[in-house]
């Protein structure tokens, strides 16, 4: 356990602290000290990124933080981090009894794609989001291609070269952080 998620663990708070993982798969070198500005602004001056080259787009740093905070992190992080140019990012945070797992996944060409997560890390699609879109396919969309809106797997499809790029690197997985 990292001495940021083991710190926040001691925080004394009654809210319960949700794990979750920032992944930041590309991020020019001129942005790095603002995005760890941006992640301790919200998770604690503790929050620091170990930095290592990005070899699918040169010039780019990518960098990820296993972290343990509140229900709602993730997307104050991704609201956050979506304002930087060039930068690319997956933000996890695990579901904890009645709270839902999130994801968000950014890429500068596709914007922000934000969807629930199970417990094993599953995407869920609520009922009313099923509905429309089946009522797109009646009206002549290809169900395929909404369904496959709805899992995200365009920003799927974008990020997984950069996935694969740090493959060496040490990743933090949720379960790796407390």
């Amino acid at each position: 356990m990292s001495d940021f998620a083991r710190s926040a663990t001691t925080q004394g708070s009654h809210t319960p602290l949700l794990r979750g993982v920032v992944y930041i798969h590309s991020c020019p070198r001129a942005l790095m000290s603002h995005v760890e500005w941006a992640l301790a602004s919200t998770l604690g001056p503790g929050a620091r990124l170990d930095w290592d080259s990005q070899p699918v787009l040169s010039g780019t740093h990518r960098a990820d933080l296993g972290y343990k905070a509140p229900a709602g992190t993730a997307g104050r992080l991704a609201s956050e981090l979506r304002t930087f140019p060039g930068l690319r990012f997956e933000i996890t945070q695990e579901p904890h009894g009645s709270v839902e797992g999130e994801r968000y996944a950014f890429t500068p060409s596709l914007g922000v794609y934000r969807a629930a997560m199970g417990p094993h890390g599953d995407v869920l699609i609520n009922e009313e989001r099923l509905r429309g879109a089946l009522a797109r396919a009646d009206s002549g969309a290809n169900l395929a291609d909404e369904i496959n809106a709805l899992l995200g797997a365009a920003w799927d499809a974008e990020l997984e070269a950069f996935r694969y790029a740090g493959e060496g690197a040490a990743v933090r997985w949720m379960h790796e952080v407390g």
